[in-house]
């Protein structure tokens, strides 16, 4: 399986606890990088969302961020601090005492004053629970999206790699063509000159360059590359970095076909091979 290392996840859970809101946002990177950033109530959790990230995502750079909502006032229930509300109280009637025309006791102005509504407690392995829960949730997201633009990358290359294969096979059907037209050159070029060669020199170098200018282990190993490309969009680890490998060595050689080409054909379907290789190389570089 072939995933891309780009996507966006956005995971929304609602509870009695509050609204958390994840959004997950992966580009291109060498190796995992993971970029956290949570609301104070919940940033002492960072090292377990690194946790379950680096579980399930093996390359990119991944910036994770937590919205958190807390519960709506109407949905909190309050306590009374009792013992605080009864000395408030007592030094109200001392005030009032003391006043000439004292006011009347306002409860609410005693409900404002700071500690005498008592909200619950906040119940921190709840929110851990949630916010990792519907980190799972938006985990599931992203790796699905990673994966359906995998797929995506994998038509797309498999397309180009049925292009190099079907040159390489057109450059091999017409090798022993252009070695023919090749040495009928090389002929004509040293007859010039064969009055000042040794007898049989001729020969000798007619074998000399065309062993030079033979292209059959470049065709192989680039036939051999193509298979393990293909053999590698199989697999169920990240395939990622084996990719760009391949793609360098596919490179490499489509380089020496076209430096040991003697003929003009093979030398364009070498100059063609090196755009498809490159073609796949972008796309490999978006591959976890």
């Amino acid at each position: 399986m072939v995933y891309s290392m780009t996507a966006f996840a956005r995971q929304e859970v609602q509870s009695d606890a509050g609204t958390f809101t994840w959004e997950l946002r992966s580009v291109n990177h060498r190796y995992l990088d993971v970029s956290v950033r949570l609301p104070e109530e919940l940033r002492f959790i960072e090292s377990q969302v690194r946790t379950l990230v680096s579980n399930r995502l093996r390359r990119g750079k991944v910036d994770c961020a937590l919205r958190y909502l807390s519960p709506s006032a109407a949905a909190i229930k309050f306590s009374l601090d009792e013992q605080l509300t009864r000395q408030l109280v007592h030094l109200c009637e001392e005030i009032d005492a003391l006043a000439h025309h004292p006011a009347p006791l306002d409860s609410l102005e005693v409900l404002r004053w700071p500690g005498v509504l008592k909200s619950p407690a906040l119940d921190v392995e709840r929110l851990k629970t949630e916010a990792l829960s519907a980190l799972a949730g938006a985990l599931d997201e992203m790796v699905e999206t990673r994966a359906a633009e995998g797929a995506r990358l994998v038509v797309f290359m498999t397309q180009r790699c049925g292009e190099i294969e079907a040159i390489v096979e057109r450059v091999r059907a017409q090798l022993p063509q252009a070695m023919t037209r090749f040495r009928e050159r090389l002929h004509a070029r040293l007859e010039t000159v064969q009055a000042e060669l040794e007898p049989g020199r001729l020969e000798q170098e007619l074998v000399l360059f065309a062993q030079r200018s033979d292209i059959t282990e470049e065709l192989d190993r680039l036939q051999a590359h193509m298979a393990e490309v293909r053999q590698v969009f199989q697999r169920e680890e990240p395939v990622g970095r084996r990719l760009d490998f391949l793609m360098q060595e596919l490179n490499r050689e489509a380089n020496t076909l076209a430096a040991k080409s003697v003929d003009v054909a093979i030398s364009q379907d070498a100059v063609e091979l090196k755009v498809l290789i490159e073609q796949v190389r972008e796309q490999v570089q978006n591959i976890e």
